[in-house]
């Protein structure tokens, strides 16, 4: 089959690698100049455990801002957001408290999982060094916190996932790096946890989807999808470009897209926000993924790099950084792992980037609202960690193969 792809973040490459394994004529239409350019471009990194990662999901979301007292790990309204804004951010505090909220945690579970033993299998067999590193520590500053983490951690285990409860001196042990001097009444250990590089990983997929055959167009917008069957249209051309199939993995542009095919998908771009940075002592610098759950912080650990992120902002802000957020990523980084980063260097990437996200906090897997159409969407904060678990279920729906996966609770029928 002769199938356009649009969009090359991770989603995108993922899928196009996938689809060209499967013997495909594979064509990917990207905007920007090279893939992994936005969202995927400095995402936190963690991997494993999906439901673990930051603004993943909403389950939690209500529990923490109230005890964060309106700090920076509540998401935050920036110029820009107005009454949409606030009707999203209702509807992502609303889906918390749902009849389905328990089965979607269940099916991200199950997602989370299978992309994650997908990245595995795909970086072994093209023998790459994606800057991976092993094991997450979530870190408690006091019992009660613990709680508010059960019903995540209930979903993690039900899905096979290993997860330890261990003390503070354990947890020091884990990850040696650690102050001494902060309160850690313990922490929740994953010993199978992952964070690796994305855009690495999304550049070596481009690479080996080329080899297979793929084609890669950048610089390419696509204004719209055909409505007589599959295909689209590209900015600068007369005639739509034709395919067998077209598969949406466009993030934030992917709304205006289907909107005149009478699917409106409430898509809203969470901005977060990253800091890396240089190691600069190896035995105080973190081994593998640190969370810090009452700020919403994860800190991974990417080769000689350490990267820091966090924040949730609805509305544009015109393109300004929040230097609370920022400061609140340099305090987190310094204060759990004194002298192991280089925070002044003149290598420090500062970062700020928007998740296409949808208010139930799960993605959009499965069948357009026209023939030939299929929609690989809305991953927010999870796209790397969700991105090759998607990519392959979307390739076994187009080779007529029933997916490993129940993709039922990613219906785009849902909303």
């Amino acid at each position: 089959m002769r199938i356009l792809i649009v969009g090359a973040g991770i989603v995108g490459t993922a899928t196009a690698y996938e689809l060209a394994r499967d013997g495909h004529e594979v064509s990917v239409l990207e905007q920007a100049a090279s893939a992994a350019e936005q969202a995927s471009f400095a995402s936190a990194g963690l991997l494993a455990p999906a439901l673990l990662i930051p603004w993943a999901t909403p389950t939690a979301e209500g529990a923490w801002a109230r005890r964060a007292g309106g700090r920076p790990a509540a998401m935050r309204l920036v110029p820009g957001a107005g009454l949409a804004g606030r009707g999203w951010r209702w509807r992502w505090r609303r889906a918390a408290r749902t009849a389905q909220a328990a089965a979607r945690l269940q099916a991200l579970a199950a997602l989370g999982q299978a992309s994650l033993e997908r990245t595995r299998d795909i970086t072994q067999a093209l023998d790459a060094d994606i800057e991976a590193s092993r094991g997450t520590l979530v870190l408690l500053r006091n019992p009660a916190e613990l709680q508010l983490l059960q019903p995540v951690r209930a979903v993690l285990e039900g899905a096979g996932v290993a997860l330890q409860e261990v003390d503070a001196a354990t947890a020091r042990l884990i990850e040696p790096g650690l102050a001494s001097d902060v309160p850690l009444a313990g922490a929740l250990h994953a010993p199978d946890g992952a964070s690796a590089n994305c855009r690495l990983f999304a550049q070596l997929l481009r690479q080996a989807a080329q080899e297979l055959g793929a084609r890669f167009h950048f610089h390419t917008r696509v204004q719209a999808l055909a409505r007589d069957g599959a295909g689209v249209q590209v900015a600068g051309r007369q005639e739509p470009v034709r395919a067998d199939a077209v598969v949406l993995c466009s993030g934030l542009a992917s709304a205006g897209l289907l909107r005149p095919l009478g699917l409106r998908l409430p898509l809203a771009p969470v901005h977060g926000y990253s800091i890396t940075v240089p190691v600069r002592d190896e035995m105080h610098a973190p081994q593998g993924s640190v969370i810090d759950p009452q700020h919403r912080i994860t800190i991974t650990r990417q080769g000689q790099r350490v990267r820091v992120s966090g924040g949730a902002e609805l509305g544009h802000a015109r393109g300004a950084h929040d230097e609370a957020t920022l400061r609140t990523l340099y305090l987190a980084l310094s204060g759990w792992f004194p002298g192991g980063a280089l925070a002044s260097s003149p290598q420090v990437q500062v970062w700020r980037g928007a998740r296409p996200t949808l208010p139930d906090g799960a993605p959009v897997l499965g069948a357009g609202p026209m023939p030939g159409l299929w929609l690989n969407i809305g991953h927010g904060a999870s796209g790397w960690a969700q991105a090759c678990g998607s990519a392959s279920a979307i390739a076994d729906l187009i080779g007529g193969r029933a997916p490993a996966l129940d993709l039922s609770p990613f219906a785009p029928a849902r909303f």
